[in-house]
């Protein structure tokens, strides 16, 4: 199949691209060149997907399958994007995000019927978020494309060449050893998904054509969190030793969730749906989700080969002194 991927570049882009030329694909990407390096095998073509000539470039001539857009934030832009490629692909498949629904992740257990943020399919950049812009995106590839619309709403996705830095941040940390700040409860279930499973679900409903939405989250608590920590010293081989610090200590001391102490998630209101929407649809369809510890232990394979200096945790990550001064004051 012919298969063009607007981004295919970085984390899961990338592992759709490695699974289409897995596949047979005839693949065409369609970035910048700027957040990383096109696979060897691709069709890559230069350009930005906000400047129309850049789209009039891209599909002059060209006509494919399957339509994958992994980078789309904004809906006007996607809306651009979609109009240049209507009529030249059956189906367009979008990459949008569990954030896009207005219930998640408040108490309770979600799945494709909930409701959507109010959006609208041409808003810019200043009119939201990135959950309720993800939303005028997905409005703006359902009403803007003739042909087969397939929606996907990953969950939290972890995996080799994760962009985000959460895995990495904390294979990175437990592998220096010594006493590690753990924070909440470690018998909280969570729901994660590797990268290469969404690549391989994504594709294998597009080459089928479907025209629907999925969640695709992975499987309900398919892991405890003091478990995945512990998997990720096995990995790594550390020393470390964990110490768990309850939630409200640390909310008290005004540690971010989520960000400073990457996935956690403390037992509050707002988090209180974090780890429940419900991947079933997507499971009868064919999702198939491998173990975490595979997850963990291939993201750690790849991360070993870049220095440690050079690794990239986004805006993830308590700095060290913090960490040190918080387990202090716990002790």
């Amino acid at each position: 199949m012919r298969t063009l991927i607007i981004g295919g570049s970085v984390f899961l882009g990338r592992a759709i691209v490695e699974e289409a030329l897995r596949r047979g694909h005839e693949v065409t990407t369609f970035n910048r060149g700027r957040s990383g390096v096109d696979l060897p095998g691709v069709e890559a073509v230069r350009g930005d997907r906000e400047v129309v000539e850049d789209l009039a470039r891209l599909t002059d001539g060209r006509r494919w399958d399957i339509v994958v857009d992994v980078c789309g934030y904004v809906p006007r832009v996607v809306g651009e994007s979609v109009r240049a490629l209507n009529g030249r692909a059956a189906t367009y498949t979008f990459i949008s995000s569990i954030s896009a629904c207005s219930d998640w992740p408040e108490p309770g257990a979600v799945d494709e019927s909930a409701p959507r943020f109010e959006c609208a399919p041409d808003a810019g950049p200043e009119d939201g978020d990135y959950g309720t812009l993800k939303a005028g995106c997905e409005r703006a590839v359902e009403q803007g494309f003739d042909g087969n619309v397939l929606i996907i709403e990953p969950g939290l996705l972890l995996g080799p060449h994760e962009d985000v830095g959460r895995l990495p941040w904390w294979l990175t940390r437990i592998a220096r050893g010594g006493r590690v700040l753990a924070p909440g409860d470690p018998d909280v279930a969570m729901q994660v998904i590797d990268v290469r499973d969404i690549a391989a679900f994504t594709l294998t409903q597009a080459e089928a054509g479907v025209n629907d939405r999925f969640f695709a989250s992975g499987v309900q608590g398919n892991i405890a969190f003091g478990d995945w920590l512990a998997e990720c010293r096995a990995v790594t081989g550390s020393d470390a030793e964990f110490v768990w610090v309850k939630d409200r200590f640390l909310l008290d001391r005004e540690i971010q969730p989520w960000t400073e102490l990457p996935l956690w998630a403390p037992r509050t209101p707002e988090f209180a749906g974090l780890w429940l929407p419900s991947s079933a649809k997507a499971h009868a369809a064919g999702l198939r989700c491998r173990p975490v510890a595979e997850t963990v232990r291939d993201t750690w394979a790849w991360l070993r080969e870049i220095p440690v200096a050079e690794r990239s945790f986004g805006r993830h990550g308590i700095d060290p002194e913090k960490e040190a001064g918080i387990l202090a004051e716990w002790a």
